[in-house]
């Protein structure tokens, strides 16, 4: 298993060179990174390879699988893509921040009446700043558009209080010991670090992107030519507000894609949908970080979609 920080700058990862900015630039940086590495260490270069990640990963794993399929002389063997909670299709993301947080998501509503019905009456003037930075791709514009569309989503919300990666007041708080781990000098020294220390959050990279106007780029458009040739796998936590399962289940069936289900069933730890190249899982009680919540369930999910049963 491969653990990659990206984009620069990110965990460990440093340079003195051009900055990357965009998912696309990100993308692009990574395609390198993993043809040095196949090129070195050719004896992985035919075993199946499955790219995943969480969260904004929803820009960044389409772009690197576009990348990847597209390029005709390869040495990646790269067999799927899975993308979880994720931000990948603005324009529909911005449309469910209401019903999660309105009680109309499996969980009862965090958000007053009064901010539900703002929302809602609001919503179609935001969406039009959506769709110019959609149509315009100006970075300017996809600011913009980021700056009205979190005023009005995010910050009601935060307001309340309640965790925006978990709607539910029940969810135990797991703290995975990640800073302390990976800030041990043996640690650190084992990994060849050459930077002084890893912090799980800092705003330097994010503020670069929103400059970019990234946050609002559309990736799920990427999606269907990935589909036509590997499986792809989108799985959401359920009790996540920030990028909830009600709109990764939306985006993925307006795709421009003939996403018809040949398989609905209930594993023990989700709803799954089956299509043809293509499967979506809700999972139950999981927030933001589906396997910090669900581990037992998301290696099933892991180990099932990288065995092919789902695709077969």
């Amino acid at each position: 298993m491969e653990y990659y920080d990206g984009p620069v700058k990110t965990g460990f990862s440093y340079t003195n060179k051009n900055e990357t900015t965009s998912s696309l630039a990100a993308a692009y940086d990574l395609y390198a990174l993993l043809t040095l590495f196949f090129t070195e260490f050719p004896e992985y270069s035919t075993q199946d390879f499955h790219i995943a990640g969480e969260s904004y990963a929803g820009h960044y794993v389409p772009s690197i699988g576009h990348k990847i399929v597209s390029e005709p002389d390869k040495i990646i063997n790269l067999k799927s893509i899975l993308v979880g909670n994720s931000l990948t299709d603005a324009l529909t993301h911005y449309a469910y921040f209401r019903p999660m947080g309105c009680g109309e998501g499996g969980y009862d509503a965090v958000l007053s009446e009064q901010a539900c019905q703002a929302i809602e009456s609001n919503l179609p003037q935001y969406q039009e700043s959506i769709q110019k930075c959609y149509d315009g791709d100006s970075s300017a514009v996809c600011r913009s558009a980021f700056s009205l569309c979190n005023g009005l989503f995010i910050t009601p919300y935060s307001s309340t209080g309640a965790d925006l990666y978990d709607v539910w007041p029940n969810q135990p708080e797991l703290d995975s010991g990640i800073n302390e781990w990976l800030n041990k000098p043996e640690v650190i020294e084992a990994l060849g670090v050459e930077v002084d220390g890893f912090e799980q959050c800092d705003d330097t990279v994010y503020l670069e992107f929103h400059w970019s106007g990234d946050w609002m780029q559309t990736m799920h458009r990427l999606i269907p030519d990935i589909l036509a040739r590997i499986p792809v796998l989108i799985y959401a936590g359920d009790v996540d507000y920030i990028c909830n399962w009600l709109r990764n289940r939306a985006w993925y069936k307006a795709l421009d894609w003939p996403v018809q289900a040949l398989y609905v069933g209930d594993e023990h730890y989700g709803n799954l949908t089956v299509a043809d190249n293509f499967a979506f899982i809700q999972i139950f009680q999981a927030g933001h970080y589906v396997p910090t919540h669900q581990p037992v369930g998301s290696l099933d999910m892991l180990n099932r979609w990288v065995g092919g049963e789902w695709t077969s």
